[in-house]
């Protein structure tokens, strides 16, 4: 039931809001429900029931398709009331329950009376409600009253049909499209609603033809345009026609620009504004054409209303990137707008003047902005942060004072990405400015002082070691460098060891000081700490040692490592300890993906082409090179992804078989890895027969059999389906191995001539989604997410069921998906009741796509989830998430 509404206490601050529909049960309201089925309706509380389902339904509640039948069907009994409002909610809620087509019929009839009904808000909702329910078949039954509403004087009526049309152009293309008569009179209707959609509709019936989007811009930038909102649509659709005749020689593109600078004496400001973004985003603008425009969003700097000088000021902070100097004019309005009480106003004019301002206006900002910066988010610091680097850079006389304004914000309160971000600025300023670099490493020996991020001091400490020994003093930071050796963490105490040795290294004056520093350092109760210092000492000999020659130490202490790591890793587990010392140009520099299935001789499991010999080529490389090899499989076009083997067999069985699924666009090869492990026997003619009557979407099309399978010599078998193009299709296949077997003289070594036919039973195999799915990781999810857009994003929530822990939740979904965890997020932290995790992959058809999970206990062990993805494709949107649904 749904709470009262909770009169607040005007002394109580923290009192808090309540929500009418406070505790509402799915279940109590499918009660109340029962109202509609009264002979003597009651059309305020009917309204209030549908007000609750219609919460619910928002809210994310499911209704199994009994109840949404049964609440279907009780709403059609209200038709037969005659209160208007309760009408409207009727239609409401028929939308939302979207009935299927079998129940579409029982409404049908009622909903066709409404919209030939003298009413015309019955009309009007009637026509919204049959065009998002109905389908193909019944759409041309009501196709002629469509039609006249269109054109129907009423301007409610008029829009409701055709922001319908627009809605049935994804589904019935053909069919809107035959209304294009119609929407071209109501074009020029003096409604202005139905102006405006009616334009919509129009363009986008003819959007896929040039010339005709080229024809109605034409038409209509004569003046025949009323409505404001219809002319902003028309000045885009002007604009988007200039870009696309930008490589045209005629001048016929001109009379549309003169259009856009006329509509600059617009009397409607939303086209005043319009306009003068157009412009200002046209390619190849010149200043000329440019005046106008900024003249225009300069007056709207000073507008009474917040979303004017908003808008005036986001464009012409976007102008000041590629056209400081046509913004310099709108500078001392814009400086009026620091003190704006709207902050994302105040930060934009600041920041479009720290890009237009001269050397002479520096320090006058800067007094400015110190005033500011305390006001606002993070996120806007950053912003500022950012174009003070630039500004910096611009006037490099003005360091200084630039310098120190970094310097003191950098000690005041903000989280780790504004701090950051301060100290990038800072380390660029001191890398392309020699005269700010000993002003600007004071600064940050001071703020490492009271840093407590743990790798901002290490980078800071890693900088100090390549820039400070290069000073003319370098000796002043070594006591900040030294302090951080006992007054931090473990990871900053090694870093710190390490910008101490590259000092000893790099100024011979310093050394002595040094080795008493880094002798301290040896009692250090950290083995990172002891191992650094033990290491330092005897490279720079202050343990007494042999001295490397300066150029080794310096190369040691400051080189690049130019191997990756993980070679290096696995060359260092590869090396045997001996008299030769290990050398670092023995690890290889190109980057391997892992082997597909390297196995030692001695083990009995497939080796050969299942695991292609190291070399450049990655994995998907060689089976591709292999699989095009062969004539059967020449056409399949290019291999999106190999499988990692997957058994088939037992260990220390007589024949040894694992399988390689390999997945094209159209069809998926398995490639059979056999080792017959008998020395007695020969196999000859040796295939594997698969059963497909667990995968019916897949037809057998090719398969190469083993010619021969001596002993414990590898080979391969192939069998090669059908399957639909682009469709992640799922099965369970049965194998049965079977071949011709020879005995083997085990003297002369020969097989006899004869054989015997022979079957083996392998294990089943499995084609699931994560098949298709290649793991492939972004360096910066928040950035790739933004850049992917919302157009095929799709979300919804689902039930895990009871899980052992949120751990386990997580593997399993990720395992499901075959995607890569992207930043960390797959490790859950331990006793977390919530946890998000961030994957990354490429969908077959080289689609990218992009998941976020969020996970939460719903009970002791219940695990609740919300999955949110973007892709590049509507269709691989909906796979994924029928995958979780049916996984």
């Amino acid at each position: 039931m749904a709470q009262p509404l909770v009169k607040k206490d005007d002394d109580r601050d923290d009192e808090v809001d309540y929500s009418p529909f406070l505790g509402i049960e799915k279940g109590a309201v499918l009660q109340e429900a029962r109202v509609f089925n009264d002979p003597q309706l009651d059309p305020r509380r009917c309204s209030q029931v549908i007000t609750k389902l219609l919460y619910l339904l928002n809210q994310g509640e499911t209704f199994t398709k009994v109840e949404a039948t049964e609440v279907f069907f009780s709403v059609t009994k209200l038709f037969q009331s005659r209160d208007m409002g309760l009408r409207r909610m009727v239609y409401v809620i028929i939308k939302e329950l979207s009935p299927s087509a079998d129940e579409v019929i029982i409404v049908t009839s009622s909903l066709m009376k409404d919209m030939t009904s003298k009413t015309d808000m019955y009309r009007a909702n009637a026509i919204r409600v049959l065009c998002r329910i109905t389908d193909g078949t019944l759409l041309t039954q009501i196709e002629r009253y469509l039609k006249q509403a269109i054109v129907d004087k009423n301007p409610v009526v008029a829009s409701a049909a055709l922001v319908s049309g627009i809605h049935l152009l994804q589904t019935n293309p053909e069919i809107v499209k035959r209304w294009s008569n119609e929407v071209q009179e109501a074009v020029q209707s003096r409604a202005a609603l139905v102006q405006f959609h009616a334009l919509a509709l129009l363009h986008q019936i003819r959007q896929n033809d040039r010339l005709a989007v080229n024809k109605l811009v034409s038409s209509l930038t004569r003046g025949s345009v009323r409505s404001p909102l219809a002319q902003c649509l028309l000045i885009r659709y002007t604009s988007q026609v200039i870009r696309e005749s930008t490589n045209d020689t005629q001048t016929g593109d001109r009379p549309f620009y003169d259009f856009l600078e006329g509509c600059l004496r617009h009397k409607a400001e939303m086209v005043i504004f319009e306009a003068a973004r157009a412009i200002t985003e046209l390619n190849g603008v010149t200043s000329r054409e440019l005046t106008p425009a900024i003249t225009v969003l300069q007056l709207f700097l000073s507008s009474s209303k917040p979303v004017l000088r908003f808008a005036a000021v986001r464009t012409l902070n976007k102008v000041a990137m590629s056209h400081p100097t046509a913004v310099t004019n709108c500078n001392i309005d814009m400086e009026s707008l620091i003190s704006d009480q709207n902050r994302s106003i105040a930060t934009l004019a600041i920041t479009t003047l720290l890009k237009t301002g001269n050397e002479s206006s520096v320090d006058r900002l800067m007094k400015q902005i110190t005033n500011f910066m305390s006001d606002i988010a993070d996120e806007f610091k950053i912003v500022v942060v950012d174009a003070i680097r630039s500004l910096c850079l611009k006037f490099p006389l003005k360091h200084r004072s630039l310098m120190n304004f970094l310097s003191n914000i950098l000690r005041e309160e903000g989280g780790f990405e504004y701090k950051k971000a301060i100290v990038d600025s800072i380390v660029i300023l001191i890398r392309d400015i020699p005269e700010a670099k000993e002003s600007g490493l004071l600064h940050l020996c001071e703020f490492i002082e009271d840093c407590e991020f743990t790798y901002l001091s290490t980078q800071i400490l890693h900088f100090l070691g390549i820039e400070g020994p290069k000073t003319s003093d370098p000796s002043k930071y070594i006591r900040y460098i030294y302090n951080r050796v006992h007054l931090e963490n473990a990871t900053v105490r090694a870093g710190a060891v390490s910008t101490l040795a590259k000092f000893g290294a790099m100024v011979d004056g310093l050394k002595p000081r040094i080795f008493v520093l880094l002798r301290r350092c040896l009692f250090d109760n950290d083995d990172e700490v002891r191992d650094r210092a033990t290491l330092y000492l005897n490279t720079l000999g202050g343990d007494g040692a042999v001295v490397e020659t300066d150029e080794g130490v310096k190369e040691f202490l400051f080189g690049s490592l130019d191997v990756p790591l993980v070679n290096l890793e696995n060359s260092l587990k590869n090396y045997d300890p001996s008299e030769k010392a290990f050398d670092i140009n023995s690890v290889p520099k190109d980057v391997k993906t892992q082997p597909l299935a390297e196995k030692k001789a001695t083990s009995k499991k497939p080796t050969g082409l299942g695991a292609p010999p190291p070399g450049p080529l990655s994995t998907v490389d060689a089976y591709e090179k292999l699989l095009s090899s062969i004539p059967e499989f020449a056409s399949f076009g290019k291999l999106f992804k190999s499988s990692a083997p997957v058994e088939l067999t037992e260990a220390e069985t007589e024949y040894a078989v694992n399988v390689v699924k390999h997945i094209f666009d159209g069809h998926v090869v398995f490639q059979y890895n056999c080792t017959n492990t008998i020395p007695e026997q020969l196999l000859e003619n040796v295939t594997v027969i698969v059963d497909v009557s667990e995968a019916e979407e897949f037809a057998e099309v090719a398969s190469k059999p083993l010619r021969q399978l001596p002993y414990d010599s590898p080979g391969q078998t192939f069998v090669a389906f059908e399957k639909p193009e682009g469709v992640s299709a799922v099965g369970k296949f049965s194998n049965m191995l079977r071949f011709i077997v020879k005995e083997v003289d085990p003297s002369t070594g020969e097989a006899e001539d004869d054989g015997v036919e022979d079957e083996y039973q392998l294990e089943d195999l499995e084609l699931v989604a994560a098949d298709y799915m290649l793991k492939v990781g972004v360096s910066n999810f928040r950035n790739a997410w933004e850049s992917m857009g919302v157009d095929f994003e799709r979300v919804d929530e689902y039930g895990l069921g009871p899980r052992d822990s949120l751990a386990e939740a997580v593997n399993a979904v990720i395992n499901l998906l075959g995607m890569q965890p992207c930043e960390g997020t797959e490790v859950v932290p331990p006793n977390s009741r919530s946890h998000t995790c961030l994957l990354s992959g490429v969908y077959i058809g080289n689609v990218k796509v992009l998941v976020r999970l969020q996970f939460g206990l719903d009970g002791p062990k219940d695990v609740a989830m919300k999955l949110a993805v973007r892709s590049e494709g509507e269709t691989v949107s909906d796979a994924i998430h029928e995958i979780v649904a049916s996984g």
